[in-house]
């Protein structure tokens, strides 16, 4: 059964934004295309539109005074706000003064418009980042809300896993079982740009290719003046096939021809357009003997795809992006206050995720198979017993169908993904 986009989807986020009659300025960035314009001009379908986007809207903007701005602009939504640095100033100006009270800056430039936000609307706005859809989003029905995944239950303070789970069926019906299985193979195959979901499947690669070379390069080109992409592109198709793995600067130096400094340059790049992200490992003293290497992870696996040319069934590292990246995405837009790491100690014993909120800690193990046993559990049960009373439980997120007990005493499960995201 493929997705198609013939109404609007729901998104995650919407809930979250405030309404126009509150006295704040709201601030939305996130990847091109993700799907931020759509959103804000639902959500707010009777405020005045303006794009830097366009050399004319750029123009007016740029050339308003800051005292005419309210009479001239008034409450609107300001796409690509980033592109003009003196608008930052007129749009707090007018809210200062209190000649508007609501406005709404779009951006896909991650740190510059951050930092005009920081220096310039500081205690004023409200910042959200909308990234590409979710798993819950694409298995929402179109027009509904998005469904809840039960990561949602998992993640709240206080929760611990068996009884979590105590409350779940072990397997579902064919019937309920389809539309998450539907979601999570788009995800697998291409990805969450919402642009793919009205488009035919064999057009799909394509819109990805294009993506990549014009959106993409085009936010390299504005925010860094990257004068030179060829060496970037052979350095970010190498990094995309080292993801869920130890960044090495050194290594991907040498292999790209650049310098050390170079490499972390480019990473930061990545970031920046929110291509990939960092993960951090977790740090508190456990074992004196952890790594403090973070791991890289794309944002996106049709991006990723791409990148790393890989075509067909997704291999380990592929599957373990996928699962990180949509649980940090789903994280960060639903406004959960868990922190995402990875544990690992230098003699090997690796997390993939370890989830931590108040004084409570969830652990994931990915695997990239229909079936979880206790030999999967192994660094989940010398976890369970180093944590003590912080310990919540611990998940062998698998491509399987039902929930499997592993290690009752320690409260490991082993979860299907696609229960877990969807």
């Amino acid at each position: 059964m493929a997705i198609s986009q013939e109404i609007w989807v729901s998104r995650l986020l919407a809930s979250r934004i405030p309404p126009a009659t509150d006295r704040t300025l709201v601030v939305v960035t996130g990847p091109r295309q993700a799907g931020k314009t759509s959103l804000i001009r639902r959500l707010f379908p009777d405020l005045r539109y303006f794009t830097l986007d366009v050399a004319e809207d750029r123009e007016f903007l740029a050339g308003l005074r800051t005292r005419s701005f309210a009479a001239a602009v008034g409450t609107a939504i300001l796409d690509e706000a980033q592109k003009e640095p003196t608008l930052f100033e007129k749009v707090k100006f007018a809210f200062d003064e209190r000649q508007i009270n609501f406005a709404v800056l779009l951006g896909s430039a991650h740190i510059l418009l951050l930092r005009k936000v920081s220096e310039t609307l500081a205690g004023r706005a409200l910042r959200y980042e909308l990234w590409p859809l979710t798993a819950g989003e694409l298995a929402g029905r179109s027009g509904d809300s998005p469904i809840s995944p039960l990561l949602s239950a998992l993640t709240t303070p206080g929760a611990r896993v068996d009884e979590v789970l105590a409350a779940e069926p072990a397997g579902l019906s064919s019937q309920e079982e389809e539309p998450l299985a539907t979601a999570l193979e788009h995800l697998a195959e291409f990805g969450g740009m919402p642009g793919l979901l009205s488009m035919p499947a064999e057009r799909r690669g394509d819109w990805i290719a294009s993506y990549v070379h014009s959106y993409l390069e085009r936010d390299l080109v504005d925010l860094v003046r990257l004068s030179d992409l060829q060496p970037f592109r052979t350095f970010q198709r190498l990094a995309a096939q080292r993801v869920a793995r130890l960044i090495s600067f050194s290594d991907l130096a040498r292999d790209a021809g650049i310098s050390p400094t170079t490499a972390k340059n480019y990473v930061e790049y990545l970031r920046i357009s929110f291509q990939a992200f960092l993960l951090e490992p977790w740090h508190e003293n456990l074992t004196s003997r952890l790594v403090k290497t973070p791991k890289l992870y794309f944002s996106d696996l049709g991006i990723l795809r791409h990148l790393a040319g890989h075509r067909g069934p997704l291999n380990g590292p592929l599957f373990e992006n996928l699962v990180v990246a949509e649980v940090v995405k789903w994280l960060g837009m639903s406004g959960s206050d868990t922190r995402p790491f990875f544990y690992r100690t230098r003699s090997g014993m690796e997390i993939d995720l370890l989830l931590e909120n108040g004084d409570g800690l969830l652990a994931l193990e990915v695997k990239n198979r229909e079936d979880a046993d206790w030999s999967d559990a192994r660094a989940l049960r010398a976890f369970a017993d180093a944590a003590g009373e912080r310990w919540r439980g611990g998940i062998v997120a698998t491509r399987g169908r039902r929930i499997e007990r592993i290690d009752e005493a320690r409260r490991i499960f082993a979860v299907p993904v696609r229960r877990l995201l969807c």
